[in-house]
Formats: structure tokens, C-alpha cells, sequence
């Protein structure tokens, strides 16, 4: 039985891969991450799905990270794939490393190091990281702290999902979704969106959120709809999955139309408006592709969000004709009510000012963990 062959892989931390502007030559990316459940054995996942060109890793390590950018003493393990210790990655193509031995806790916080001795022009990562990463000249995968000519990183590069033999029936809860999911709001660097907490409780997560995603069309990322397959269904060790998408399609779709400062920003979504019925056919087309994989899929109400400058009476009538849907068809296996926890209560179409960014749009700190205390985690098995 070959390391690939070995049963029992569950995913423990993840990310859904888009395009990113970032650009790198002869570098080292070092890029921190908290995993949510623990395990016996480590594998690494690395995208180049977005890429136009084969990608080269020049060497690669995991770790446990430090404070500062710096990796455990003896913690270090060298990556390697396919028994060697580099590797390139076909264009569009993803590609996990070999799986390493090194026991970790729930809830670990890894360092993972990549060399990159070519160009990079087309990034595959994700344009919202909350977690840490820095870019450093040259080969510095070995080094056990942070140079001091290292550079904060705009984006996660590279890294798509990390797996762990974790035994027993450990299973992993995806969630897809847009910003709310993402963590947008939250304190960067300290594990505080919804699905981090979530993982708090003893439950392995996938936090397949993309801000400004929406489930019908393509912009800010693929489309709900259609990187499913990729960020859902494909995922090892998958137990169930929570839908936390469509807020953004009648959000953008209803939003005030002028040449006004909202103009720049609702160029970035494409597509013609759609209607609180095209959401609700959406969901139930994931509803249906999870069901086809005997796949529990539990949903979310879309939370309010009167107060930003995108809202209109009538973006918030179909978010609430979405949410009715939701709670009375029946047809997810679970409903989380999202909205019933964050919207003030003297003014429903609002968030709680205590449970809002100050945007009137995303969670802060407490807002999140609002959201993830509020999830019943027997429904997850």
C-alpha cells in the first residue's frame, strides 16, 4: 500500500483557489494557517489552477509556526512530491505533496515555505487572506525565524488545503460561500471568521468562502455554481456541507444604478440582475448535486444588511423571500438562521451595531462567533 493509498484522510483547513494579481520571481513564500482538527500525518495541497504557465517549486517545508514568522524547533519537515523535493505543477492542474509524519493538535497553527526559483505572473491563491504570510528574496525554506528583509504578503499564494490522517470517524464540514464565510470583518491573523470558530467546537472545517462570490455567476471567483465539484464535493474525507451563498446575487442585482461612486465598484459583477426565484433554482441545484453524493447539505439565512450603500427596500425583499424559502421548503437536511441572529430586533433589516464590522455588512469578532455558537454541531454526526 502506497502513502496515497492510506485510508482515512480528512481535510483540516482549506481554501477556495482564484486568481490573484500577485507576481513572484526567486522568492520564498512562507505562509502561516491554523488547521481545525488534528492528526497523525500531514499532506499539503498546492494550486496552479489559475496559472498560464507551469509552476516551480525549488523546495518546500511545514512547520509548526511561532510568533513572528518563525517555525518550532524540530517541528520542520522537508515537503517533498512524488519522492523528490521539487516539483512543477502543470498550468491549471493542482498538486499534492507526499505525506509527511508529524502528530498535531486541533487547532495547530502550521507555517508552510515555498521556493519559488521562476517567474510567477499568474498566481493561483486567494485575494483575502486572514491569516499571515511574508515574502522573502531567495531560498530561505530552512530558515527557523522570519529575515528580516521579509515582506508582508497581499494574498494567499498557492496554498489550497491541508489533509491529515485523523483516524476514527473524523468527517470535515464544508462550508461554501461569499465574505461572510471568508471572515471579512474579523481580526486578521486570529482564526475569528465563522468557520474558525466553528472549528473551536471540535468540528473539522473547509472554508470554501470567496468575498464578493455569488452563486450564479462568475466575478469575484467562480461562480457557487460552478466550482461546487472542486471546492465541495471533491474534498477528502467530506461529511457534510453548509451553504452560506446568495446574499451578494440580489444584493448587486437590486443595488442603486448610476454613475455615482457605487459605479467603480459594482463593475467588478457582471451579469445580468437576478431575481430571489433564480437564487432559491441556485440552491436547490446544490441541494441536488449534494443529495446525487448521498451528501447532507445544511443552509444559512442571509443576514440583513440596511446601512451599507448598497442596499435598496427591494434587495432586502428578496433576501427575505430567499430566506423564507429556506426555512419552510424543507429541502435542506438542516437550516441555520443566520439572519435571526445578527438583525436587530427594533429594525430586522439591520445588523446589531454590536455584531457589525461598522460596515453594516460583515460580522466583527463577536458577530462571528455569534453565528458559529449558534450552530447546533450534533447535525454534523
Amino acid at each position: 500500500m502506497t502513502d496515497f493509498e492510506d485510508a482515512g484522510w480528512v481535510r483540516t483547513w482549506g481554501t477556495s483557489p482564484q486568481v490573484t494579481d500577485a507576481a513572484f520571481a526567486d522568492v520564498t513564500l512562507r505562509q502561516e494557517l491554523r488547521v481545525s482538527g488534528g492528526g497523525s500525518r500531514v499532506r499539503v495541497r498546492l494550486s496552479n489552477e489559475y496559472g498560464t504557465e507551469p509552476l516551480a517549486i525549488g523546495a518546500a517545508r511545514l512547520g509548526f509556526a511561532t510568533p513572528g514568522g518563525g517555525v518550532e524547533a524540530g517541528s520542520d519537515r522537508v515537503l517533498t512530491f512524488g519522492g523528490r523535493a521539487t516539483a512543477t505543477v502543470p498550468a491549471g492542474a493542482p498538486l499534492v505533496s507526499d505525506p509527511v509524519d508529524l502528530p498535531l493538535a486541533a487547532l495547530t497553527r502550521l507555517s508552510v515555505s515555498l521556493y519559488l526559483p521562476g517567474k510567477v505572473e499568474a498566481c493561483t491563491g486567494h485575494d483575502m487572506p486572514l491569516d499571515v504570510g511574508w515574502a522573502i528574496p531567495g531560498d530561505a525554506v530552512a530558515s527557523p525565524a522570519l529575515p528580516p528583509e521579509a515582506e508582508p504578503l497581499a494574498a494567499r499564494a498557492l496554498i489550497s488545503a491541508v489533509e491529515v490522517l485523523a483516524g476514527g470517524s473524523a468527517r470535515t464540514v464544508v462550508v461554501l460561500g461569499d465574505s461572510r464565510v471568508d471572515g471579512a470583518g474579523s481580526t486578521v491573523g486570529a482564526a475569528r471568521s465563522w468557520p474558525d470558530r466553528l472549528a473551536e467546537r471540535g468540528v473539522y472545517v473547509s472554508n470554501q468562502g470567496i468575498s464578493g462570490n455569488r452563486l450564479l455567476t462568475d466575478g469575484l471567483g467562480a461562480s457557487g455554481l460552478a466550482r461546487f465539484d472542486r471546492d465541495v464535493l471533491a474534498t477528502p474525507g467530506l461529511g457534510c456541507v453548509v451553504v452560506s451563498i446568495g446574499g451578494n446575487d440580489v444584493i448587486v442585482s437590486f443595488a442603486p444604478r448610476d454613475d455615482g461612486p457605487l459605479a467603480g465598484f459594482l463593475a467588478m459583477f457582471p451579469g445580468a440582475p437576478v431575481t430571489a426565484d433564480d437564487v432559491i433554482a441556485g440552491l436547490r441545484q446544490l441541494i441536488a448535486r449534494a443529495h446525487d453524493r448521498g451528501v447532507a447539505v445544511h443552509g444559512t439565512t442571509i443576514a440583513p444588511y440596511e446601512g451599507e450603500d448598497i442596499y435598496t427596500a427591494e434587495g432586502d425583499a428578496a433576501r427575505r423571500a430567499v430566506n423564507d424559502w429556506i426555512r419552510t421548503s424543507g429541502e435542506f437536511d438542516a437550516v441555520f438562521d443566520f439572519d435571526a441572529v445578527w438583525r436587530d430586533p427594533d429594525r430586522p433589516s439591520r445588523i446589531r451595531d454590536d455584531l457589525h464590522a461598522g460596515d453594516h455588512l460583515h460580522g466583527n469578532d463577536a458577530g462571528y462567533l455569534a453565528l458559529a455558537d449558534s450552530i447546533d454541531v450534533s447535525l454534523f454526526g
